[in-house]
């Protein structure tokens, strides 16, 4: 998968589109939640590839690297 600067921003801005977490930022998803996308398949598309990303970023404890993207700081 090639990161990128636009998918670690759209990780620290997105909000999830549909689903138990609507409306919550995508860097703030759960890693549960995560996890379950990773065993179930994840959404087709750009939105399956940042929670791809976004899974494997939880899942070896690097989400504090999101911070100083989020749009509320500057």
């Amino acid at each position: 998968m090639g990161m990128d600067a636009q998918m670690l921003q759209k990780l620290a801005t997105l909000e999830m589109p549909f689903g138990k977490y609507h409306g919550r930022v995508l860097a703030d998803l759960p890693g549960n939640y995560l996890h379950w996308f990773a065993r179930q398949g994840f959404p087709p598309g750009e939105l399956g590839r940042l929670l791809a990303l976004m899974h494997e970023i939880d899942h070896n404890g690097l989400k504090h690297l999101l911070q100083p993207l989020r749009r509320n700081q500057l």
